[in-house]
């Protein structure tokens, strides 16, 4: 039987290109959801959509996440949540609905993004500290978190690689703010460009004296995350409650 996908964010162009990858899939919309309400299907609000669908797949935004998790618990549905901009409080409330339901969290659904991370980590591990890490990525013009979910996601890899106490340890954000100052050992760096109708374009550059390498994903267009979103969300359903990963999807 054909999964059946309930979209959090219908109408938004994620939710738009995820019901367009879900026909070759081997999944089926059961409907969609937004602000206003529904948008593909007779339901009311999330809760109704929930009851509904086998998996949710969430890419709205912040502020919803509340209601969309209370929708998920109540039916025990399993979800994908891809919004971007989640704060400590957002995942601490995923926390706790993952001992209820199913969750697959990530600001980066593309599976070519999610194999630069393994390669980021490895490359941290190996190379150390005396190896300056530059993070640069580059997005549309309406893009409005900085840096973008899956810079950060890319640092994480990085810190953990390095073996860090923190994700986010040693990470530094605005050169403009702080003011001149010499480069810290082991700070990860983090450069942003909005501008055009970029996809999403992510380089981690590893530098140190006399040598560079430099790993790095271009996304050409949106049908990847979508394509991306989909997979884990047939993978994700029927799974037990917990808190999974993409790196968890693909065996990692």
């Amino acid at each position: 039987m054909n999964v059946r996908i309930g979209i959090i964010g219908a109408s938004g162009r994620m939710g738009r290109a995820i019901a367009n990858a879900a026909a070759a899939q081997d999944a089926v919309i059961a409907g969609g959801i937004d602000r206003e309400g529904a948008v593909d299907g007779d339901y009311a609000d999330a809760a109704a959509l929930a009851a509904a669908a086998d998996v949710l797949v969430d890419f709205s935004t912040p502020d919803a996440l509340a209601e969309t998790l209370a929708a998920a618990r109540g039916a025990g549905t399993p979800i994908v949540i891809g919004t971007t901009g989640l704060q400590a409080d957002h995942h601490a409330a995923i926390d706790a609905a993952a001992a209820e339901v199913a969750i697959l969290q990530t600001a980066n659904t593309s599976l070519g993004m999610n194999v630069l991370r393994r390669l980021v980590e490895q490359a941290a591990r190996v190379l150390g500290t005396d190896w300056d890490i530059e993070i640069v990525e580059m997005h549309h013009r309406h893009k409005l978190d900085t840096p973008s979910g899956s810079a950060l996601l890319l640092g994480a890899s990085a810190n953990l690689g390095r073996g860090a106490e923190s994700a986010i340890a040693l990470n530094r954000f605005d050169r403009m703010q702080e003011g001149p100052h010499a480069r810290e050992e082991g700070g990860i760096y983090y450069a942003s460009l909005r501008g055009g109708s970029v996809a999403g374009d992510h380089q981690v550059v590893f530098a140190t004296d006399g040598e560079r390498i430099e790993l790095g994903h271009r996304a050409e267009n949106r049908s990847i995350f979508a394509k991306g979103a989909v997979r884990a969300a047939l993978w994700l359903a029927g799974k037990p409650a917990g808190r999974y990963t993409m790196a968890d999807m693909l065996g990692f």
